[in-house]
């Protein structure tokens, strides 16, 4: 399952709680990233922090279902495709927590993806969420809101949206909707054809 939605949204919250709670073999696929770790994130949990080369090596090899470069700082982020395929072959449901263009990557290769977008309900609130994180100063802040309003064009393409009032309510939502499918896994949709997409990825 892909999980998207703008930074500050509380995407990583949700999931966190969804992996503690769910009945469902879930597993999160931790990203890798060039940035450096913010104060509290462990390598190997939060996300894999690597170098430039690091990155760049493992980018050649193809390693990477999908991948890019975010917010203009030079920081690049992919989604490692050995821990993804090994958790689909065990039986897991495997939990990509990736924007809208590494989405729209992902459903290139593997259209069988359940899609979830989660948003805090108003462009209001998630400036006041990203204030308070206090992670950026306020070109970066401003940049983020940017890119929010052109990921929310995307929303339309995804099967299911969760707006992340309360925690608790938002992970209950996503919770019977992975239920729904595991009940009928005949279910499982045919997503909205890539070349569809309000907002397609500018490089596609």
């Amino acid at each position: 399952m892909i999980l998207s939605g703008p930074s500050g949204a509380g995407k990583s919250t949700l999931v966190r709680e969804l992996l503690a709670r769910c009945r469902l073999p879930l597993r999160l696929s931790v990203s890798a990233t060039t940035r450096p770790p913010r104060p509290g994130e462990v390598d190997g949990r939060d996300y894999r922090f690597l170098t430039g080369d690091q990155f760049e090596a493992l980018r050649r090899a193809d390693a990477f279902i999908e991948c890019k470069e975010v917010f203009g700082r030079g920081h690049w982020y992919g989604t490692p495709r050995e821990p993804v395929d090994r958790g689909l072959a065990a039986g897991e449901w495997v939990i990509l927590e990736i924007d809208v263009e590494g989405a729209a990557a992902v459903l290139d290769k593997r259209p069988d993806v359940i899609t979830i977008f989660v948003h805090p309900g108003s462009r209001e609130e998630l400036e006041r969420r990203l204030r308070t994180r206090g992670t950026e100063d306020e070109g970066a802040l401003r940049r983020r809101l940017e890119v929010a309003e052109r990921e929310m064009r995307f929303l339309p393409a995804y099967r299911h949206t969760v707006i992340n009032d309360t925690k608790e309510r938002a992970v209950g939502e996503i919770e019977r909707i992975l239920e729904s499918y595991a009940r009928s896994p005949t279910a499982l949709p045919t997503p909205t054809p890539i070349e569809n997409w309000e907002g397609k990825r500018e490089d596609a």
